[in-house]
């Protein structure tokens, strides 16, 4: 049947329509896959960001450890406290707030919470010493200029001239490098000469003794042997230049290998036991302290030269008691060897965040605050010491804090028990608003502020350990300058040759060290160990008594000491 016009217009119409539908579709398909490519597009972008942001962050990072390492090599080295605004400077104030118009006044002033009394007790002034008091006990002779015999004869009348006094023109001071003397020791011997007549016997004799045993190692007197040990091991001078100086000094050519066996057998015979009197007496304290410094020995047996040993430093801290401080030396730096020498130990126990130490199940361990205080410092941002906006500003100035008052707190206490309640006081607030304000912090992830929050948050109960005793210290730097006495001698001695080297320069250093501690002379405390343990004909046994007479501290060394000092004139 032939379409009607009506028909083909109504065909044309659909077919327009289902076009136009088609049109509309591609469309809206073209529309989608638009708004897909920029949504892909928008998410290029926002990754790009974030790879930027993470660019920027590890530049941020880099750019700070750059700054940190430029600081560690150029910059000072201290960690004492600078001025910042607004904080109180206990050192400079005096002077910076001195006004001679103001009337003198004796009320006592709260600074932000530390107490400063009229009644605290100033420190007396040390009064300075003449030359004549300075000199006393220095060998002194007399030199008088006198006129020549030509001069002596009145220019005016040609009389003789005549002493009428003496004046003092100068004081010099003149070193006369020192001497060796061989010692010859002979004994005289007498016998009866009758009997000898007779033939009938064996002649009586008689043999001079000086009463006591000859029991040093090699021919070196316990003076020389102490004097030895006394340049190594407290003026860091190595045994190869001591060499060179008795070549020069003396005309004496003695090898450092002498030395060396004089060193270490006379320390393995005599020291030991003394050494583990101290380690006796210290282990009966109720806080120590712990820290570990790497040496190079080269002679260990299945190890290569250039692995790392290590030299353990135990020692009282701030009880009141006699200061001890003990060197050990091992192989590794395994928390075993830490058990080792502390065995079963129950005190309170200050160190560093060495994981070693937890091998020590009894401690009551003390994290040190100066090492959150190093954390935090490092944090600061170049130029951004004084910015009290800074976060790692606004740590560093709360430890800080801490140490003033410890400071204060310290002067002021007497008694253990004094000192814990002022803490408690004073500190404690310091300390958990401390905590408090470091959970409130967001540091960037990787940042040396964030190392120094995590640090702080993951020693929390170890660093406020502390607040429970009066015998325990804020810090342990004692700990660290006995170490860094052991690292100045390292400097120069370099490494040890064979264990048993490093095994006797730690008995060595912990009586040398120990001495100082205790304010003595370190060579007349080793010339008067070696002298009194080498007239004991068994000297591993001592009793106990013995054993006190040759601490540094003891009647009978400080009677010893008179002695030696006579001996200089």
């Amino acid at each position: 049947m032939d379409m009607t016009s009506r028909d083909i217009r109504l065909t044309e119409m659909k077919d327009a329509i289902t076009k136009l539908n088609d049109t509309v579709e591609s469309l809206k398909k073209a529309f989608e896959d638009s708004k897909a490519r920029e949504a892909e597009k928008d998410q290029q972008i926002e990754d790009m960001k974030a790879v930027d942001a993470e660019k920027d962050k590890k530049i941020a990072r880099l750019e700070e450890e750059v700054a940190y390492l430029a600081k560690k090599i150029f910059a000072a080295k201290s960690e004492k406290s600078t001025d910042f605004p607004g904080q109180l400077n206990l050192f400079n104030e005096a002077e910076a707030e001195r006004d001679p118009s103001i009337p003198e006044q004796v009320e006592p002033i709260d600074t932000d919470g530390l107490q400063v009394s009229d009644d605290s007790e100033k420190k007396p002034q040390k009064k300075k010493q003449t030359n004549k008091e300075k000199y006393a006990n220095c060998r002194q002779r007399d030199v008088y200029l006198d006129v020549d015999e030509a001069e002596r004869t009145c220019p005016l009348c040609g009389s003789p001239l005549e002493k009428v006094g003496e004046e003092f023109v100068r004081q010099e001071i003149h070193v006369v490098p020192g001497y060796v003397e061989v010692v010859n020791v002979y004994s005289r011997n007498y016998g009866c000469p009758e009997c000898k007549k007779a033939g009938t016997t064996l002649p009586y004799i008689v043999k001079g003794k000086d009463g006591k045993p000859h029991m040093m190692k090699g021919m070196a007197s316990a003076s020389t042997v102490a004097w030895i040990m006394y340049q190594k091991y407290c003026n860091s001078n190595p045994l190869y230049r001591q060499e060179k100086d008795w070549e020069n000094l003396y005309g004496l050519k003695v090898s450092r290998a002498t030395f060396a066996n004089w060193v270490i057998d006379n320390a393995d015979e005599f020291f030991k036991p003394v050494y583990s009197e101290l380690k006796r007496q210290m282990l009966a304290r109720g806080f120590l302290m712990g820290d570990e410094t790497p040496i190079q020995v080269l002679h260990e047996p299945d190890r290569k030269a250039q692995t790392k040993s290590y030299m353990w430093v135990f020692r009282t801290g701030e009880d009141g008691g006699r200061p001890i401080i003990l060197y050990n030396y091992t192989e590794t730096r395994a928390g075993e060897n830490a058990l080792k020498f502390l065995g079963d130990y129950d005190g309170y126990f200050m160190c560093d965040g060495f994981g070693g130490y937890n091998k020590l199940p009894r401690i009551k361990r003390c994290s040190c605050w100066a090492h959150v205080r190093r954390y935090f410092l490092e944090a600061i941002p170049a130029g951004k010491k004084e910015d009290l906006a800074e976060p790692a500003v606004q740590g560093y100035l709360y430890v800080e804090k801490l140490f003033v008052l410890d400071k204060e707190i310290r002067r002021k206490s007497k008694g253990h028990d004094a000192i814990r309640k002022a803490r408690d006081k004073m500190e404690r607030p310091v300390v958990e608003a401390f905590f408090a304000w470091l959970d409130k912090q967001k540091p960037v992830k990787g940042s040396r502020f964030a190392k120094a929050i995590t640090y702080c948050q993951n020693r929390k109960q170890d660093l406020m350990t502390y607040l429970e005793d009066g015998r325990c210290s804020l810090s342990n730097n004692l700990t660290e300058q006995g170490c860094k006495a052991f690292v100045i001698g390292r400097k120069n001695w370099l490494f040890a040759d064979q264990p048993v080297g490093a095994h006797t320069s730690a008995v060595i250093y912990s009586l040398v060290q120990t001495a100082k501690l205790n304010e003595v002379n370190p060579y007349y405390y080793l010339r008067y160990v070696l002298e009194k343990m080498s007239s004991y004909p068994n000297c591993k046994n001592l009793p106990e008594q013995d054993l006190k007479d040759l601490m540094p501290w003891s009647d009978e060394f400080k009677t010893a000491v008179q002695s030696y000092e006579k001996e200089k004139g």
